[in-house]
């Protein structure tokens, strides 16, 4: 077997996309020129790198542990990754290991193996990469009475790539979703047990030689307006597009000078916010398709960003800085520096007084436009914070009786609650495995939904912190959202499948 330099570049990017590492796979695919060879990204698996790894891990092993006679005995300790590419090491455990056998095999009574009370060999658990582990059922710390089955989730198939992102439709239970196949979805989840759920599919192409061809990039974010009529969506190929609900492309926004990471409609439904790895945002007049401003204040790619008011935002980016931005005014009107890595998200909270901000520094803070230091520093997470997220509760909301709190989602794999008037942890959900990558308020702000790479949607009880509904899907799960109603919960997984978990059927 034997791999093109395009190929093993091609799975190193996809890898970092998979991982989250979405800016550095972008600079990776520009200076490997992943644009320029003729893979087709829609027919390579996910996961692609990591199964190869795997195999030839387990190849290794196999070498070691199988003898000339073709007779197999495990390895008592498995190969690490960097063991199995060192040929000093694997000579140094095959000679252990053949040792170790020949003095097994004339040991008096030995059979080398465990043999039942039948005759049979005994074996206990499952084997992977040669090493014995014990088997256990999946989610086996999950009290069985509160899975969500199989049977009670609409599982939709129609994307052939990753699904990054899905959100629900502000006042219909449409559901879109953005892929890694060049095409955003809408699903019509529309309560008619009768039929299958309709998709319309929105295909993101660029011109090129005069024609209309597929873009091939990922559309890497959407949001729906106030109104839910019309759907706005960011993709690597630099271009924002402007969709109405039956599928009709209204207009194409184009001034970034590559991909965007963010978009958000302001409330009014009047401008679209975006964020880009030029390292601009723009705001775009949602009537014309026009730039209406570009401001050019990081020194870095923009990451995120969030409406203050319908005229001002916050934005984030890699170069550790946070900036508050007006319509018409020429700098920033805040600054905020304290991150010591690159701040990957930020929320303003329901009444636009605190920014909360979450970075690859493992800490989340909250600051206030009173002041120019944070005025809260939250460090309890142990690996990098991807999101975070406001409850809609508190003063202003439609939940003005609950406290306000403040969910951040880590690759340390748990989901942690914040009371922010005293900046304390109040709970920590700790039922993941593996990163997680989204989290998502109830409208009534009562449950919170997680979403992680160990393919898990856990639903907890924001009062007590307990586990109140889970559901293992196909693929790493990207994104969770809640309809209006918060009667469904729709997720979007890595193995390009979208489902919605009906809470009303439990």
């Amino acid at each position: 077997m034997s791999f093109s330099s395009d190929e093993v570049n091609f799975l190193v990017y996809r890898y970092l996309q998979e991982s989250g590492f979405h800016h550095s796979a972008y600079t990776f695919g520009i200076e490997s020129h992943i644009s320029q060879s003729n893979i087709n990204g829609a027919l390579v698996p996910p996961a692609a790198l990591l199964n190869i790894l795997q195999k030839g891990l387990q190849y290794t092993e196999a070498e070691i542990t199988i003898g000339e006679d073709g007779t197999e005995t495990r390895l008592t300790e498995s190969l690490s990754l960097i063991d199995a590419v060192t040929p000093d090491i694997v000579a140094a455990r095959q000679n252990a290991h053949n040792a170790q056998k020949q003095a097994t095999k004339t040991e008096p009574g030995s059979g080398g193996e465990q043999n039942g009370v039948d005759g049979t060999t005994c074996t206990t658990g499952s084997t992977t990469g040669g090493a014995a582990t014990p088997s256990a059922p999946d989610n086996m710390d999950v009290d069985q009475s509160i899975e969500i089955p199989a049977s009670k989730a609409t599982v939709l198939r129609g994307h052939e790539s990753e699904v990054f992102i899905c959100a629900w439709n502000p006042s219909t239970d449409l559901l879109a979703s953005g892929s890694g196949d060049s095409t955003a979805r809408i699903w019509d989840m529309s309560d008619n047990p009768a039929t299958t759920p309709n998709q319309l599919v929105l295909r993101h192409c660029i011109q090129k030689g005069g024609t209309e061809v597929p873009s091939n990039k990922d559309v890497t974010s959407l949001d729906w307006n106030c109104d839910g009529n019309l759907l706005a969506t960011g993709s690597y190929d630099g271009y924002a597009r402007i969709w109405t609900t039956d599928g009709t492309l209204a207009s194409t926004l184009g001034q970034h000078k590559g991909p965007i990471f963010a978009l958000k409609w302001n409330k009014r439904g009047n401008y679209i916010l975006s964020a880009g790895v030029d390292k601009t945002t723009i705001i775009w007049d949602a009537a014309t398709g026009q730039c209406t401003q570009q401001f050019s204040f990081h020194l870095a790619p923009a990451l995120d960003v969030d409406w203050q008011t319908n005229t001002s935002f916050a934005s984030c980016s890699t170069d550790q800085c946070i900036h508050v931005c007006k319509l018409n005014a020429d700098k920033p009107i805040k600054s905020f520096q304290g991150h010591t890595n690159e701040v990957n998200a930020i929320k303003w909270d329901p009444q636009g007084q605190l920014l909360a901000s979450c970075s690859d520094d493992m800490t989340l803070k909250i600051w206030s436009m009173k002041q120019d230091t944070c005025v809260h520093d939250l460090q309890a997470h142990s690996k990098e914070i991807y999101t975070i997220k406001w409850s809609p509760t508190g003063p202003g909301t439609q939940n003005p009786n609950m406290n306000l709190i403040l969910a951040s989602a880590s690759f340390d794999s748990t989901v942690r609650l914040w009371d922010v008037e005293r900046g304390v942890c109040i709970h920590t959900l700790t039922k993941h495995t593996e990163p997680v990558y989204s989290v998502a308020f109830s409208p009534d702000g009562k449950f919170l939904a997680s979403g992680s790479f160990d393919k898990c949607v856990h639903i907890w009880s924001t009062q007590t912190g307990g586990l109140v509904h889970s559901y293992k899907g196909t693929g790493g799960i990207f994104e969770v959202c809640w309809n209006s109603r918060g009667t469904k919960v729709g997720a979007s997984a890595s193995d390009g499948s979208v489902f919605v978990l009906d809470l009303r059927k439990l």
